[in-house]
């Protein structure tokens, strides 16, 4: 008594056989404002960080832990350009969204075939059974 086994429960089902990914860290990265404006500015063209810095109204402190972040999470990337190695140049990683790209798909597909059958059954339901059915 008292040695015995712990059950596993599983999470709720993932919507791809796919190994543990990156998207809430993306997700995490993209909830905060300076960060979304930062990969828009990043969308048009790779800049200095003290030019994000000047579009962003931020200190350099500030966006240095602004850029780490997205870094951490792969949709940054930073280079240093050959004539000078304290110039820190930062761009968008290609390919860095298509993950959350895929994701998005599927849960768009997986909520349009919901609402679907849900539109169904409304159809195929009765103005009187409809009642029932709500309360």
């Amino acid at each position: 008594m008292g040695q015995g086994r712990r059950l596993h429960h599983p999470g709720p089902p993932r919507l791809s056989a796919a190994p543990e990914t990156n998207i809430d860290q993306v997700f995490a990265a993209l909830a905060d404002p300076h960060r979304r404006r930062a990969v828009e500015l990043l969308g048009n063209q790779p800049r200095r960080a003290g030019d994000l810095a000047t579009a962003l109204a931020l200190p350099p402190p500030a966006l240095s832990r602004h850029l780490r972040i997205l870094k951490e999470c792969g949709l940054v990337e930073e280079t240093h350009p050959e004539f000078d190695a304290r110039v820190r140049i930062y761009a968008l990683k290609h390919g860095a969204m298509s993950e959350l790209k895929r994701w998005l798909a599927a849960t768009e597909t997986m909520w349009a075939t919901q609402l679907a059958a849900v539109a169904s059954l409304n159809m195929s339901v009765g103005e009187e059974d409809k009642e029932a059915v709500l309360f």
